[in-house]
This record gives C-alpha cells, structure tokens and sequence, in this order.
C-alpha cells in the first residue's frame, strides 16, 4: 500500500509537471537560470564568438524602467533585452552589421568646401537713369529748321539737332560782339567781357558757337543747337517752324551702352545677396547670351504684394543687344571665397526646432549630434557648431536608424544632458 501511496504522489507531481510546463529544477530563479545559460560557451572553438552576456531588460516604449528578469509593460508589450555589448550610456544607438548591410547605409567625412550658392530671379532690362537726357530752352525761341534727325537714330555728341533763333540770344550774342570790338580802344575791363560771355553761356549758347561769334565778330540770325550726349534718339517733338517755350522737351536721347537690370529677390534669399557680387544675366531674347554685371545697389524697400526685394545690376552694352524692357534671367553667385564646413543635405534630420545629424563611431554606433546650420548650395549645407572636419556622418538611410527605438533614449538623454543642473 505505502508503495502504491508513493507511485500515486509521483504521477501527481508529473501531472503538475506537465500542466505547468515547468521542470522542478526551474522553479528556483527564472533569472539567475537565464545568466547562467547565456554565460555557458555556445561553442567551444576557440575562434568561435563568444556568448552575449545579459545585462537586464527595458522598457519598450524607452521608458526609464528596467527589469533583471522578461516582463510585459501594461500594454502587453515585452520589454526588449538589452546584452553587455549594447548597454551604452554614452547616448549612442547600436546597429547590427547585417542590419547596416541591408539598409545600405553609407557615410561620408565632413570637409571643408567653398559654398557658392547660385540665387537666381527674374528681372527686366531698363536704362540707365544718368544716361538719359532731354534737349529744351531756358528762353522762348522758334525752331527754323530741323536736321535729319530721327526718333531711333543714333547721336553723338555736338552734333546739330536743329537751328533756333530767338531775340534773347540775338540780343546777347550782339552785346557781346559789341564789348569785343570795343576792347581795343576803350578801357573795358575783363570783368565786363566776362560778363557779356557769361550771359550767352547762362541761354545754352554751346562754346562751338561762342568761339565762332568771337572769331568772326558777327552774328549769324539763328544759331546751330547740338546733341549735349552720344546716344539714341527717344524722343523727338521738334518740328520746322514750331515755336517753343522755355522748358518744352524738344528731344530725349539715352545712352545704352550700360544698361541696367533690375531683379526681384525672394525676401529668404536677400540675406545672401550684397553689393559687389558678380552676377549673369540670360536675356530670354538670347538664350545663348551671358553677360557679365555686378551688383550695385539693394533697394531698401520690399515689395509686400511679391515680397521680394528689387537689386540693380550693372552690365555693359556695347553691341546695343539689350534693350529696356526686355526679360531675363538673373543668377547671383553668393558665398565667400574661404572654404567651410559642409556636409550633404541628406545627412540633415530636421527635428523643427533642432538640427541633427548622426555620427559614426565605428563598430555599428551612431550618435545624434545636434548641429547648427548655415547656408546651403549645390546639394551641401554649412556646419557652423558641432562637428570637426573629418568626423563621419550618415548621408543614406539615416531615416531607419532614426526609426530604431534605441535613437527615442538617445536623443532623450542629449536633452537631459543639455539642460542645467
């Protein structure tokens, strides 16, 4: 019967056994089994990896809460095993090599360049203001004649546009020839000769005609009126005949061998642009035409329709092929000549209010490093602070790095350690 007693508790234990899914030997601590399991050589070559030694488990939502042994969150998730190789409180995040392989994630140093950013904008050819001029009387005269002068033609400077009498001029020009042929016998001062030439010279006599009344010591009925620039003809209202008052625009003539081209910069590029920059100039009448100007004013307005901010540029014209008005192409080449420190725009993880990028540190270690940006051109951005020259970052595929669960405890142990104590 005793025998029958112990055969009865034995297949009671193992039916208890077999229910639990325990071994009685494993009822003793979950945990110190599991260490002793993972700390017994898998393999015992000697070239063989070593076992990973477990060090506890966390939380899975990054969460600061740590268990020796597996557990489950309140959400039901199990927390994620960290092993002594992984447990890095240095604040950079762990990637296996085959994971780096498969993601094709590829770094590059960080070098020194010289950022040349293009900005490019519209803009319109027009003339130069200081190379426009009108032909008018400071007196009321009539016009006798006009020469062959069209509106379009070009001019140049101290030919005759046209012949004026007016009986202010005659009366000056005869008072002056008149002190002249006195000089000689009669005690008239330089002063008094001055004067008289002066008078001429106040009604726009030109000094061509001066120079003729003095030579001859006689006075023509009307008199030669020149073009007082080189130019093209604007404007031409005079007529044969005609008489004109004091201030009437009888011709306007512009000089277009420099020309000027007024751009629209976007008010987030103005910061790049200042005066002395070099820019080109695409006239869409051309397309394969590319000249050469410069910067020479900013405009201290901003257009608040557009927001854009008006640059005027100087360039040369001596072909006459830019005309006002004409359409074209504006790039300016902003940037120092001193090489900075730049990276690749793909190695940027924008955060909104923060910067980062993510740092090589051999082995399958990244670490988010925040950065402060500068300016940006050709596919490269400007590091002002955070990194050196030389320093490895992540140019593809940091987004899946970013997605590791180990970057969300990274990046919150960098605030923790940027704020003050």
């Amino acid at each position: 019967m005793k025998m029958l007693r112990l055969s009865l508790a034995a297949c009671a234990a193992l039916v208890a056994v077999v229910v639990s899914g325990e071994h009685p030997v494993a009822r003793s601590d979950s945990a110190d089994h599991e260490r002793q399991r993972l700390d017994q050589p898998v393999n015992a070559d000697p070239d063989a990896p070593k076992a990973r030694r477990l060090k506890y488990y966390r939380n899975p939502m990054g969460l600061p809460d740590t268990s020796p042994i597996p557990k489950q969150d309140n959400m039901g998730m199990d927390y994620i095993a960290v092993y002594d190789d992984e447990d890095a409180h240095d604040g950079t995040v762990k990637i296996s090599q085959g994971k780096l392989q498969k993601t094709g994630v590829r770094t590059e140093a960080v070098d020194r360049r010289v950022m040349s950013t293009l900005v490019r904008a519209p803009g319109t050819i027009q003339l130069d203001e200081r190379r426009v001029s009108i032909v008018s009387f400071r007196f009321e005269g009539f016009i006798e004649q006009v020469e062959d002068v069209t509106t379009g033609q070009h001019v140049h400077k101290g030919q005759p546009l046209m012949r004026v009498y007016s009986p202010a001029i005659a009366s000056a020009a005869a008072e002056y020839v008149s002190v002249l042929n006195a000089k000689a016998g009669s005690g008239i001062t330089p002063q008094a000769l001055k004067g008289t030439r002066r008078r001429l010279e106040n009604l726009g006599i030109s000094d061509a005609v001066i120079a003729d009344i003095e030579r001859t010591g006689d006075m023509s009925l009307s008199v030669p009126w020149t073009a007082p620039q080189d130019g093209e003809i604007l404007e031409r209202a005079a007529v044969n005949g005609m008489r004109a008052a004091p201030g009437a625009v009888l011709f306007r003539i512009a000089d277009h061998q420099i020309v000027w081209v007024l751009a629209d910069i976007a008010e987030r590029d103005l910061a790049l642009i200042s005066v002395g920059q070099k820019a080109s100039v695409h006239p869409r009448a051309y397309p394969n035409l590319a000249a050469a100007g410069e910067v020479v004013l900013i405009y201290p307005h901003l257009n608040a329709q557009t927001r854009t901010a008006r640059v005027r540029i100087e360039l040369p014209n001596p072909d006459g092929l830019l005309r006002p008005d004409m359409y074209a192409d504006v790039e300016i080449a902003t940037g120092a000549d001193t090489p900075t420190l730049t990276v690749s725009e793909s190695a940027i993880i924008d955060g909104g209010g923060r910067q980062f990028v993510l740092l090589d540190r051999d082995e399958g270690r990244f670490e988010p490093r925040a950065v402060m940006l500068g300016r940006r051109g050709d596919g490269r951005v400007e590091i002002k602070e955070g990194l050196a020259e030389g320093d490895k970052v992540v140019v593809t595929a940091n987004f899946l790095i970013d997605a590791e669960s180990n970057l969300k405890a990274a990046l919150q142990s960098l605030d923790s350690e940027e704020k003050p104590q």
